[in-house]
């Protein structure tokens, strides 16, 4: 099936009666870092502002955070960034009357009637997903030519061979622009290349070898001492895997600490913010979004994540955004954190990974 973009419609503020609304009202930042009361919270739909007279759309979005008006344009801005003298939208009204309307309706297609009861209509893990890995595929085939594709890693993939494998042919194959991850993605995946066991467990037999609690360690110190990944992979002279094929397609990643990280890897970053900042840089760009058996990554991103992007030529497209995981309570999670954007596949993403490769016909 031939995939294309769903076009996006733009509100007509005549139509709605929204022309003669008053601008939305503006106050300065005072303390550096603190918006001021009454302050304008974004969310994840496109959203419009009418300053001079003039509906304007916020061309990036992020949940949380405040709309900035740098007197032509919006700019969406985290609290801790808030400088002093900059103007914040004030408002809590999202219909227009207050110079604010959220569009949550700009994507929607005409569908037909459906039964007011019918079964099975929420996705579980007892939903068929065979379409959605035919959409996803398509979808990927475009984005490849035509977007930005984030991809939001747990370490899962790194405990079997053939998923490993899978990955490294989507990377090498063009359909992953960034990689989105915690220490224990790139540590497993480099033990598996280096020493051919996750957690010092076998890749291919899954058989636990003598001492292999020690592996990931030895991985870690091992990178470390040779002070960089691409220094590493040289010096072991290692040719496989998913850090790998990162490395030699040049597909940038970005590896976010945690409090329970072991080593970590000379790469990952300590600090919290300047992870998020890190992760913001891809996030800013995608046009498509894939999470895989990862909660809190999933989480983080998703609220960072807009369910639309103005492109380069002005155009407003959907941002697609999938959330992977063996556990309902994952994809519903991310759901109930305000992504309502998000399409959920419950399996396993070893699996998931491996199936969606072959649709593509690596």
């Amino acid at each position: 099936m031939a995939f294309s973009l769903r076009s996006y419609q733009a509100p007509d503020f005549e139509a709605l009666g929204l022309a003669n609304q008053p601008d939305a009202v503006l106050a300065p930042v005072v303390q550096e870092g603190v918006a001021p009361d009454n302050y304008h919270a974004m969310s994840i739909f496109p959203e419009y502002f009418k300053l001079d007279g003039k509906w304007i759309l916020a061309k990036e979005s992020r949940m949380d955070c405040v709309a900035v008006y740098d007197g032509s344009s919006i700019q969406v801005k985290k609290f801790r960034n808030l400088k002093k003298g900059e103007q914040v939208v004030l408002g809590r009204s999202e219909d227009g009357s207050e110079g604010i309307f959220l569009w949550a309706d700009g994507f929607s297609q005409k569908q037909e009637k459906a039964d007011v009861f019918a079964f099975r209509q929420q996705r579980s893990r007892e939903t068929a997903f065979s379409q959605d890995y035919d959409e996803l595929a398509e979808l990927l085939k475009y984005e490849r030519e035509n977007g930005y594709v984030v991809w939001v890693m747990g370490p899962a993939f790194t405990f079997d061979a053939g998923a490993r494998q899978a990955f490294s042919k989507m990377i090498a194959g063009g359909y992953v622009n960034a990689i989105l991850a915690g220490n224990a993605l790139a540590t497993h995946d480099l033990e598996g290349a280096y020493l051919h066991t996750a957690l010092g467990q076998d890749i291919y037999t899954r058989q636990n070898v003598p001492n292999g609690h020690y592996n990931h360690l030895d991985t870690i110190n091992r990178v470390n001492s040779c002070g960089s990944i691409p220094a590493f992979l040289n010096q072991e002279n290692i040719q496989d895997g998913i850090i790998y094929h990162c490395e030699k397609y040049h597909v940038p990643y970005v590896l976010a600490g945690s409090i329970r990280d072991d080593g970590p890897l000379a790469p990952v970053y300590g600090n919290v913010y300047e992870a998020q900042n890190a992760m913001r840089n891809h996030v800013r760009k995608a046009t498509t979004v894939i999470c895989m058996a990862t909660m809190l990554h999933t989480i983080a991103v998703g609220n960072m994540t807009p369910s639309y992007r103005v492109t380069e030529d002005g155009t407003v497209r959907p941002l697609y955004f999938y959330c992977v995981d063996i556990s309902e309570f994952t994809v519903n999670k991310l759901c109930d954190r305000g992504s309502l954007a998000a399409k959920g596949i419950v399996t396993n993403a070893q699996d998931f990974i491996e199936k969606l490769s072959r649709n593509l016909g690596l």
